[in-house]
């Protein structure tokens, strides 16, 4: 964050400049109020509440907000209810997933081998005790197995190429009872088969080096059998929620012009509300969320053609469920009437670095241009812009929307840990993002600017 005396003089003239509060100015939009839209910027400034989004993440931070559970529907509620409470008309989108809980008890013994192994599962593998020959399967492609009887045997397999799931359907297709995975490259990996299977064979994945010593053990002592025990792994269905509250353009704008053409009118502000088992997720990402509901409420009277959608997804932690799942159900004609999603992802950490600006290819957009343009304004220079795709801008830019992740970097020691807890929130950083944010969406949406 880029504290600077270029903010405090641009608030300073433009509060100077400001005629009447927000429900005034927003009650009719002549062509006069067009151009003193200044007045509408500095009341937006003025409006944001650091305390209002403190004492949102106070209350969403109570305990973790894992999808599926009990708490996660508690802050469903209370993020719905806020948005009532500024006026907006809600929905609940409701979506199923899968919930994967990862095994407790993890073993692999192998006959006469004598170093020690730390085998790990792989997300999705299936509890369950099995034993047998180990058989080296190469990458596990088709065409190396095409040769090889592994009925009964548990196959060795390198990462690499194509994916576990791939190299586990193809050794199951030769009869294996087990898989013993190993990385590629040194240290260690977080290896997925990728979806439920209730064909799947018990598995492990060992590092680099374990492989390579595992494999030079077989090729000198043919025959070496192996068992792998899995105990506590489960998948079941389970159900998330997304929140949606919608501000639909203000009525009979479109008579400022008769010229005015609003090609792309909707514009999508986001932020997941869920967190990861075991961590509060102050931060991440009760932050986001807190702003989400504040810029709502800042916004609700600001005139403007453009709607604007406040969205709150779950699942994100699973690996962004809920965002792919609202936009898989956007209608083509939305998707090409969205011209922005901006997207706010662990924004109130006193511990992490500065303010970036990540989208998806690393290039610039819409978001982007709008956010350096703000912060410009705000704090005398831009945000930076590098590449990203771990948040839920990813499935809007999938679909050619122009989305941008606004996140501080690095992240704060404790990301994703038991002490991402209110005390660790920045009153000052949350309001330099939401300012930042505000200016550029609105920007965007004023009326003067979409006058052609």
């Amino acid at each position: 964050m880029k504290k600077s005396i270029f903010k405090v003089i641009f608030v300073a003239i433009l509060a100077l400049g400001t005629v009447a509060p927000i429900a005034t100015l927003a009650t009719h939009y002549s062509s006069l109020q067009v151009e003193k839209s200044v007045n509408l910027e500095a009341a937006i400034l003025q409006t944001i509440d650091s305390d209002s989004m403190f004492n949102n993440i106070k209350f969403l931070s109570k305990s973790p907000r894992v999808a599926g559970t009990e708490q996660e529907d508690a802050a469903v509620a209370y993020i719905k209810k806020s948005f009532e409470s500024y006026g907006y008309k809600t929905e609940v989108q409701a979506f199923t997933f899968t919930d994967y809980t990862a095994p407790h008890t993890i073993k692999l013994s192998i006959d006469s081998f004598t170093k020690s192994l730390d085998p790990q599962a792989l997300e999705y593998s299936i509890s369950g005790q099995v034993s047998g020959e180990i058989v080296t399967a190469g990458l596990g492609k088709v065409e190396e197995l095409q040769y090889l009887d592994l009925t009964g045997k548990i196959a060795l397999l390198e990462r690499g190429e194509i994916s576990f799931n791939d190299k586990m359907s193809n050794v199951i297709a030769k009869g294996a009872v087990g898989a013993i995975f190993y990385n590629n490259v040194p240290g260690t990996v977080m290896g997925s088969l990728g979806e439920v299977n209730k064909a799947f064979v018990p598995a492990v994945l060992l590092t680099e080096a374990e492989g390579d010593e595992l494999v030079k053990h077989i090729n000198n002592n043919p025959s070496t059998h192996a068992s792998i025990t899995i105990k506590g792994s489960k998948s079941q269905k389970n159900i998330s929620h997304n929140v949606i509250a919608t501000k639909m353009p203000t009525s009979n704008q479109k008579q400022v012009t008769t010229s005015s053409k609003i090609d792309k009118d909707i514009i999508v502000i986001s932020a997941h509300h869920d967190s990861v088992a075991g961590a509060p997720g102050a931060n991440d990402n009760a932050s986001g969320a807190a702003m989400t509901l504040e810029l709502s409420r800042v916004m609700k009277n600001i005139p403007s053609e453009t709607e604007i959608r406040f969205i709150t997804f779950g699942a994100e932690e699973f690996g962004l469920l809920g965002s792919t799942h609202y936009v898989e159900n956007l209608t083509e004609d939305e998707i090409s009437r969205i011209a922005a999603n901006f997207n706010l992802d662990m924004v109130g950490s006193k511990d992490a670095g500065e303010l970036i600006l990540q989208t998806a290819d690393g290039k610039h957009n819409l978001v982007t241009q709008q956010a350096q343009a703000a912060s410009t304004k705000l704090n005398g220079e831009p945000t930076p812009v590098n590449q990203g795709d771990r948040s839920d801008h990813v499935p809007f830019a999938n679909v050619g929307i122009p989305s941008a992740l606004f996140i501080h970097n690095p992240a704060e020691p404790w990301y994703h840990k038991p002490e991402d807890k209110i005390d660790k929130i920045s009153k000052e950083k949350l309001q330099d993002v939401a300012e930042i944010v505000s200016i550029a969406l609105w920007n965007q949406i004023r009326i003067d600017h979409q006058v052609k």
